[in-house]
């Protein structure tokens, strides 16, 4: 019994000594595989980080709870440390920085979806926009890391720049260009602005479209913005129009798993709001919408497209859209010229999304008002067809709007 006790225990024995030998054998690999991933990740470059991360969370999904943002933590604590000079090529400043440039966040120059938004002269000279992010709100992270993400690989001249990033305290901060005329909305609504003559409006259209069509054509992959609106248009001292707020921005036809509807009411695509589905079609939706906005000085949350269709609806035959003009032009426009912007902005914000023109189109459209404005205007024997475009922008700023900082 004797032999048989020893036995037993010799077993056993070596059954919890195996057992030991297995789980150490187990953690050292899992430690050795943990290792070896960090020493790779922090060898990668800025690029490859950056296609790592957009390839990763696809920016295409809405909800915190899916895996679209599951890279963000790390993305975040990369841009929090000092070490890191620049998270894809767009400078770093410090927390201080930002406050001496704010006079301690004492210069507020607006409101943003999701924190204020600062002037700031930084010591280099240079001005610029402050927005402060709510770095506790999963919103305010997702917004940061997307237009850190986007604008570093975006750049048009109808674009808002991101100038730079703060990550630290706490606080999550995007610096832009300073927009010196302020936004579209700031103007067509604001009570203390002079009106926008008709030929500014009809140039601020073009500026954005050209945007849009950039970040729908010209960007690789195509981006939808996802929230075109008057206060996302800035005005620099020349008003010239830029797209602004990339917060919501995603990749192309990414279809969101998100219950939550994005965007501003207004400007919304009714077939995104049954389909849950964005695509380009979106943007052109917005476009229209905002053409029908500096059409009329009308706000669209305040029933400017209800407006718009009584107007339809009233009209026999012709649309007659001098009826919904912004009575603060005084008359003082082109009939023709209102009668093919309104049509434009009417055939964007058609409820099938298949049947609005693309951004390119709307491009072309509104190129080829100006140009014919242009060639009206022209003296004869003046420079022909090859070189109208060209002198497009060049006759509107000679034409100085009462509007426009010397």
């Amino acid at each position: 019994m004797e032999a048989v006790a020893i036995a037993w225990g010799m077993l056993i024995g070596s059954v919890i000594g195996f057992t030991l030998a297995v789980t150490v054998g187990i953690g050292a690999l899992v430690c050795f595989r943990l290792r070896t991933k960090l020493r790779t990740g922090t060898h990668m470059s800025a690029s490859q980080r950056i296609a790592a991360a957009e390839s990763d969370s696809n920016l295409g999904q809405d909800s915190p709870r899916s895996s679209e943002w599951r890279n963000m933590p790390v993305w975040l604590e990369a841009l929090k440390k000092n070490t890191v000079v620049s998270a894809c090529g767009i400078p770093k400043y410090s927390y201080g920085d930002i406050t001496k440039a704010t006079c301690n966040f004492s210069t507020a120059i607006g409101q943003g979806a999701f924190g204020p938004v600062y002037k700031a002269q930084m010591s280099t000279g240079d001005t610029y926009a402050v927005k402060v992010l709510a770095a506790n709100s999963s919103h305010g992270q997702h917004e940061f890391l997307a237009e850190v993400l986007l604008l570093a690989r975006l750049h048009h001249n109808n674009l808002v720049n991101l100038m730079g990033y703060t990550a630290e305290m706490g606080q999550l901060m995007l610096l832009y260009n300073y927009m010196s005329n302020g936004s579209l909305a700031s103007h067509l609504h604001g009570d203390d602005q002079e009106p926008l003559s008709w030929d500014l409006r009809v140039a601020i259209a073009l500026d954005v479209a050209r945007g849009l069509e950039y970040l729908h054509f010209g960007a690789v992959p195509s981006v939808v913005h996802r929230d075109i609106k008057s206060s996302n248009i800035l005005l620099d001292r020349s008003m010239k129009a830029k797209v602004a707020d990339f917060g919501l921005s995603r990749h192309d036809k990414i279809k969101s798993r998100s219950s939550d509807i994005r965007g501003t009411f207004g400007y919304l695509d009714p077939e995104y709001v049954v389909t849950r589905t964005f695509t380009k079609k979106c943007d052109v939706y917005s476009f229209g919408v905002l053409l029908f906005e500096l059409i009329t000085g009308r706000n669209p949350q305040q029933g400017l497209m209800e407006y718009v269709e009584l107007a339809t609806m009233d009209a026999a035959d012709k649309l007659g859209w001098e009826e919904i003009v912004d009575l603060r032009l005084n008359g003082e426009f082109d009939v023709q010229e209102l009668a093919e912007v309104a049509d434009l902005a009417y055939k964007c914000v058609d409820d099938v999304s298949r049947k609005r023109p693309s951004m390119r189109d709307i491009v072309q459209i509104l190129s080829g008002i100006l140009i014919t404005r242009h060639s009206a205007k022209k003296p004869k024997n003046a420079p022909t067809a090859a070189a109208e475009e060209s002198c497009i922008e060049i006759d509107l700023l000679e034409k100085q709007d009462p509007l426009i900082e010397r």
